[in-house]
């Protein structure tokens, strides 16, 4: 059956390829442009914070060293991560450090003045002030000190946790910890403390220091050591005099001012974008066109090798049923695995039907020989050859009653294939219905020359149909004595065995060749070929048998050993 265009794979695979091949190149040239144009924009921003970066790096150096020794690795390691030419000299421009050679100096503008008492605040990065914070001189204190105002910085931060404020402890440069209040509300009492008073490490320096902002601004003032005034008069004075006090004070302790260079290619006054121009926007359209037909012949030879095999799968299932064959269609993907289910399911349907003509002609069989016998005998008694005595009735009832026991058993089998078998389970003495299924057939062993012997261990009571029970035992007592020879001997046997009954139903006669075992519980089927009725029954027996313990939630099994006899074994749950 041909597919329409519209909706065939091929066609649906090939648009789906070409909506998403556009969308993606599409969103990849708007993205490009995108960031293209904001990494150039953003460029100048970047170089400012790598700047930063460097000032920073050498306003460390010079806050904690009082000379720039070791001051060229720090040069060549910037240098190395920037990819620009950085150099330091004094402000008579010696040359300090300088990580590649060029252009002298003494014709190059100085990026910034490296003096952490005097920061460039362009380029300072959390000073708080003029003076880097990094600049500790003669105010480290010593680890005891710093233990014993840790504790009472502990206790103040208690203090406002108590009273519901957020708070911290943060350690200066000095090794002084102090409080930081996290919240605007210092309504609390937790101030002053112990915390704002000098420990001995600072008593010195601080006092040199009030001094000197004190002969500064002419009037008394004393210094906390966090660097707050404490006087009376205006503010504007003293607070200068305290910088330029502390600078003073400091110098000895930092590296001498220095110039900074950092040089690089030439930035550009205006930057530069990046639009989609003619040019451009002609390049992104061809490139479109390439990988939008690469994508389109892509899609067609997988569309056109996935739907070969879906097309021999339609033949298949579309031609008559006694016409259906294996198809290959040589792939182990998902369409493989279907024709695999497929071939398994034609090969699964052929062998059901080569099994149902061949029920046909065995229940046609079956029906055909106790049908011809009692119109034989009707038309003899019709056309008076013979007198319609008692031996003639008897006949006839035994043909009619092996009619009957066919169809019945027909019915039962068909009753099972349609899961509506039923069992109607109650309490029952299993020995009972041995004893009982055991006399039953005695009759038929004593005629064949056959001992029938039942060996029940204990009387067991389990819930089972006693009607269907009977018929299970019944059928295969009737098999094993069907297949003994006169002088043989048929055992039933019962046992308990964890949560089961079993029951052993085993003869003394020819057995059954291992070829022949997977067939026993066949429908119409007997080992004698010739079909014969002195050699085999109907063939239902069997089957009935173990759908009767399958019904009872057990089932039936078969050993033999070929010249010494066959066992069956019924095994019925206790609790079915």
């Amino acid at each position: 059956m041909k597919v329409p265009a519209h909706r065939s794979l091929v066609v649906r695979l090939l648009a789906t390829s070409t909506v998403i091949v556009i969308c993606a190149i599409a969103a990849t040239a708007w993205l490009t442009v995108r960031i293209t144009t904001r990494d150039v924009v953003q460029e100048p921003g970047r170089t400012l914070s790598a700047d930063t970066d460097v000032y920073d790096a050498f306003i460390a150096h010079a806050a904690t060293h009082p000379t720039w020794d070791g001051a060229a690795d720090t040069v060549r390691r910037l240098a190395s991560l920037t990819g620009r030419r950085i150099a330091l000299a004094t402000q008579d421009r010696q040359v300090i450090a300088d990580s590649s050679p060029g252009v002298p100096l003494e014709h190059v503008r100085p990026s910034a003045l490296v003096d952490p008492l005097h920061l460039d605040a362009a380029l300072a990065r959390n000073s708080g002030g003029r003076i880097d914070a990094r600049v500790v001189g003669p105010y480290r204190i010593s680890a005891g000190e710093r233990e014993y105002l840790r504790l009472i910085a502990g206790s103040e931060v208690q203090c406002f946790r108590e009273a519901r404020v957020a708070a911290e402890v943060v350690e200066t440069p000095s090794g002084r910890p102090t409080v930081r209040l996290l919240s605007a509300d210092d309504s609390t009492g937790c101030r002053p403390s112990k915390l704002e008073l000098p420990v001995e490490s600072e008593k010195v320096p601080l006092a040199q220091l009030g001094r000197q902002v004190s002969e500064c601004a002419g009037i008394p003032v004393s210094v906390t050591p966090t660097f707050a005034l404490r006087f009376t008069g205006p503010a504007e004075t003293p607070l200068r005099c305290l910088e330029d006090s502390r600078r003073d004070q400091l110098r000895p302790y930092v590296a001498p001012p220095a110039l900074l260079f950092i040089t690089g290619p030439p930035r550009l006054a205006d930057p530069p974008t990046v639009s989609l121009s003619r040019a451009n926007t002609t390049q992104v359209v061809a490139m479109t066109l390439v990988v939008l037909a690469v994508a389109c012949t892509a899609t067609v030879l997988a569309g056109r090798r996935l739907v070969r095999p879906l097309r021999l799968l339609t033949a298949a299932a579309s031609s008559p049923a006694d016409q259906h064959g294996r198809v290959d269609v040589g792939s182990r993907d998902e369409i493989g695995h279907l024709a695999d289910a497929f071939n398994d399911l034609a090969e699964r349907r052929s062998q059901l039907e080569r099994q149902r003509k061949a029920m046909v002609n065995d229940v046609a069989h079956e029906l055909r020989t106790p049908l011809t016998n009692i119109r034989t005998w009707l038309e003899a008694v019709r056309d008076g050859v013979t007198a319609p005595d008692a031996a003639v009735l008897d006949l006839l009832v035994e043909e009619s009653v092996l009619l009957q026991h066919i169809i019945d058993d027909l019915r039962d089998l068909a009753a099972a294939d349609a899961g509506n078998l039923r069992v109607h389970p109650e309490p029952t003495y299993v020995e009972d219905i041995l004893n009982q299924v055991v006399e039953a057939h005695r009759g038929a062993a004593d005629a064949g020359g056959v001992t029938c012997v039942l060996d029940a261990v204990g009387d067991p009571v389990l819930r089972v149909d006693p009607v269907r029970l009977r018929q299970l035992v019944g059928n295969l007592l009737t098999n094993a004595i069907r297949h003994t020879p006169p002088g043989g001997t048929v055992t039933v046997r019962s046992r308990l065995t964890a949560g089961a009954l079993t029951v052993d139903v085993t003869d003394d006669g020819a057995g059954i060749a291992p070829a022949d075992l997977p067939r026993v519980f066949d429908r119409f089927w007997r080992a004698d070929g010739s079909r014969s009725r002195t050699t085999g029954g109907s063939g239902l027996g069997l089957p009935i048998a173990r759908q009767l313990a399958r019904a009872h939630g057990g089932d039936v099994t078969v050993t033999s050993t070929p010249g010494e006899g066959s066992t069956f074994a019924v095994r019925l749950p206790r609790s079915p």
